[in-house]
């Protein structure tokens, strides 16, 4: 491959990927896209996973877009990351702005049926059952005072 091939910055799916870095680590980049999942994808569109992201050609980019795009069709359910979605009932894999606002949109959902988990949410409290009595203090410590530097 020529020096006139590299690219110094691959963009896709709205991130900009770094051409001297390793594929495999770069689509992590992409939100909604693991470590996990993106071997998989690498490995359907043939792609070694050391190969550095300047060095795909066209070909190899058009596919890695078209499996990303499609990802419901290319892998089984238990890699997507919205299974039996609650709209529809099923399965989809979201990614980038799409995967934010539905998180969004589940904890606002949380938060009308005034569920535990919408409760938490909407006090800024943890969510997931850790403990809070000395952990998660967001402000300054209660108690604690300065010394006064005085001379």
């Amino acid at each position: 491959m020529s020096k006139s091939e590299f690219r110094e910055i691959l963009r896709i799916f709205n991130v900009d990927l770094i051409g001297s870095n390793v594929i495999k680590q770069e689509i992590t980049k992409i939100k909604g896209i693991g470590p996990t999942l993106a071997m998989a994808i690498l490995y359907k569109a043939k792609i070694p996973p050391t190969l550095r992201v300047g060095q795909l050609s066209n070909d190899q980019i058009k596919k890695l877009e078209e499996i990303i795009k499609n990802i419901e069709s290319y892998f089984p359910p238990h890699l997507l990351n919205r299974r039996f979605d609650r709209v529809d009932g099923k399965d989809h894999h979201l990614i980038g702005s799409d995967l934010t606002f539905a998180q969004q949109q589940d904890i606002e959902f949380e938060k009308s049926i005034r569920s535990w988990r919408g409760y938490r949410h909407s006090y800024g409290l943890k969510v997931r059952g850790q403990r809070t009595k000395s952990t998660g203090r967001r402000s300054t410590p209660i108690g604690v005072r300065r010394k006064k530097s005085g001379r």
